[in-house]
């Protein structure tokens, strides 16, 4: 969750009240955030472990309550101090929740962004702006703003890579203006971090200076998003000037001063969706100083072609409000309350969901519906679960009577769990080291590497990278890359893994809740044994050791292969097991001739024999793909039919 960090006097100017710190406490958690800590500017530097200052430093700090609180990391309109005091007010009753407007454009030039597709679609393909008008900016507001920021950076705008927010004075550069992409020689400005020098970079010897200057460190961790691109994005004004080169910085000359008055916003980004959300709540949280409360001037984005054609154009910010509905019976029930639908109604405004209003009952059994309106700032709310949440928030949690279930049930684990527990435990005992691996890996690992032709699998449409292409459908390979990063340890003894986990299988005929879901897990138990020798009779070994645990008896004949080696032990009645040698070319994940299948027959079977496993020692090949320098045996047995 993100903390956000007010100082006390400031927010009670905000809120127009005062309480002791008990009191906000409480109403924090009345309105759904949590105060985590009272402290200080001294204080934090006092306790800090790593910056020990002198007791000069510590004596200028100061000593102003400073609350940290914590917010849902969805709700991007409390990220500052005009956002939480706002809904603080409304929640109380003290203000109605604002209304936003989009102004006429008062200035035709700058109210266009042109945009160069053809070179921004290769980097940062997206920009959305908005205007904020005759604005009053004094020390405390220009920090909310810049703070503001800093959050929507660090939580939506997942570090800049997403989306990067860019701010302007808007009187001191001349529109319209232009998003393109350029060659970094190309790039030439003042950056904002060297106003006071006034020196000139291009953007290549500017990503270096910010790759190893001490006094640029916080913009050290951005450069890698576009440092190797060819083409750099930026935003210029009419007469070419270097306005921001997101998302790592703005230029000197259109920087935001306390005497600024008409702001411009721009926001490029890979994702527009975000980009938009990102520029309604900046918009919306500052609108409030301007010369016209909650008021905003659009920006017409135009996506033009190397022939200068517009292909694409919309107008932003979008300040988007729309409508949500839920049943008033869904919310009471999912809230265990018995509120009228009358007083939901009126609750939906403490929460800045009004106006809200009953619809018509589509059936006796839904009864009546709730419609609400949601606000630009409340991209949370996305279901009828959301709206009954925040009917809680307003309707207040420590009005909710406690009552006793009517129902009573008893809680047990999942018998599959059951049994991989107990698995775990006994294989644990027998010396293995338990491992839990990644679900998700490569093609090659899952069928190349193993010497499996590639079949049907679970896949991801736009995997991070080649190491998350698809859901795992055997545990084998993480075993095997354990044992590949795990080269230093010692194997004279030998060195043994297991897993008991899920692999996911396509399957077109499983059904669940009357849908065909295309998909089934299965649990799987895989072990491997390096060392030395290949460990063929350990590996072996355990086979027999959790088919004794899972009280399966061997076949009269794999008895008398055993000679005197087998003890009778308790097993169920028509449970039996048989090992079976693989064929040459069965699988060639194993060395030729030294391979075996599980064979199993139970009533769950029908009486009839299944395969539920394989071991044996590891090909050569297999051992090579995954870079392994010892004999390597392992075993993969399916759980489910051993319940």
């Amino acid at each position: 969750m993100p903390t956000v960090s007010v100082e006390r006097s400031a927010l009670f100017a905000h809120l127009g009240r005062t309480y002791t710190d008990e009191k906000f406490d409480e109403l924090c958690f009345e309105f759904g955030v949590e105060l985590d800590e009272i402290t200080s500017e001294k204080e934090e530097a006092t306790k800090s472990a790593t910056v020990k200052l002198s007791k000069e430093q510590l004596a200028s700090l100061s000593e102003e309550v400073i609350y940290k609180i914590d917010v849902p990391a969805n709700r991007y309109d409390l990220l500052c101090i005009e956002g939480i005091s706002r809904s603080l007010r409304v929640f109380l009753g003290d203000i109605d929740a604002p209304t936003y407007t989009i102004l006429p454009v008062s200035d035709e030039s700058s109210s266009t962004m042109t945009v160069i597709q053809s070179s921004t679609s290769t980097i940062r393909p997206f920009i959305v702006c908005a205007i904020l008008r005759d604005v009053t900016f004094d020390e405390a507001r220009y920090q909310s703003f810049i703070e503001l920021q800093d959050q929507l950076h660090r939580n939506l705008c997942r570090q800049r890579t997403l989306v990067a927010i860019g701010t302007h004075d808007l009187d001191s550069v001349k529109g319209p203006f232009t998003y393109d992409a350029r060659a970094p020689s190309d790039i030439k400005f003042v950056p904002l971090t060297h106003t006071d020098e006034g020196r000139e970079f291009d953007g290549a010897s500017l990503m270096e200076c910010y790759e190893t200057d001490a006094a640029c460190k916080h913009l050290k961790p951005y450069v890698p998003i576009i440092k190797n691109s060819p083409l750099y994005p930026v935003v210029l004004d009419s007469e070419e000037t270097v306005m921001s080169l997101p998302p790592i910085i703005n230029g000197s000359k259109s920087r935001i001063m306390l005497d600024t008055k008409n702001v411009f916003i721009e926001c490029t980004a890979t994702d527009l969706t975000k980009a938009n959300i990102v520029l309604d709540t900046v918009v919306a949280m500052f609108s409030e100083y301007a010369a016209n409360p909650f008021s905003v001037e659009p920006v017409t984005v135009n996506y033009v072609n190397e022939s200068q054609e517009v292909v694409r154009s919309y107008v932003s910010p979008e300040m988007y409000t729309r409508k949500e509905t839920a049943t008033v019976n869904f919310v009471n029930s999912l809230i265990g309350i018995n509120v009228e639908p009358e007083k939901m109604v009126e609750l939906c405004s403490k929460i800045q969901l009004g106006p809200a209003q009953l619809l018509p009952a589509t059936s006796e059994e839904e009864g009546p519906i709730l419609e609400v309106t949601v606000p630009p700032t409340r991209s949370d709310i996305l279901h009828a679960v959301d709206i009954a949440e925040d009917i809680g928030i307003a309707y207040g949690y420590n009005n909710i009577v406690r009552k006793v279930p009517q129902t009573c049930t008893v809680g047990g684990e999942q018998p599959l769990n059951q049994l991989s527990d107990l698995l775990r435990e006994e294989i644990a005992r027998a010396g293995y080291i338990e491992v839990l691996t990644h679900g998700l890996c490569s093609i090659n690992d899952n069928f190349t590497a193993l010497g499996k032709p590639i079949t049907a699998a679970v896949s991801l449409s736009n995997p991070a990278n080649i190491e998350y292409q698809v859901v795992r459908t055997t545990l084998l390979p993480g075993l095997l890359k354990t044992l590949q990063h795990n080269k230093s340890s010692s194997f004279t003894g030998g060195f043994k893994l297991f897993e008991i986990s899920d692999v996911v299988l396509p399957d077109d005929k499983h059904v669940i809740t009357e849908t065909i879901v295309g998909a089934k897990n299965v649990r799987r138990a895989c072990a491997t044994y390096s060392g030395p020798t290949s460990g063929f009779e350990v590996i072996h070994g355990l086979v027999d050791r959790i088919m004794t645990l899972c009280e399966v008896a061997p076949e009269a004949d794999y008895v008398a292969s055993s000679g005197n080696a087998y003890k009778k032990v308790h097993c169920k009645d028509g449970w039996h097991y048989n090992i079976r040698e693989l064929k040459d070319g069965d699988v060639r994940t194993y060395f030729p001739g030294r391979a075996a299948e599980v064979l199993l027959t139970s009533p769950k079977t029908g009486g009839k024999q299944v395969v539920i496993g394989t071991f044996g020692i590891l090909h050569p090949d297999v051992l090579g793909n995954f870079d392994i320098n010892y004999p390597t045996s392992a075993v993969e047995l399916e759980l489910d039919y051993l319940m």
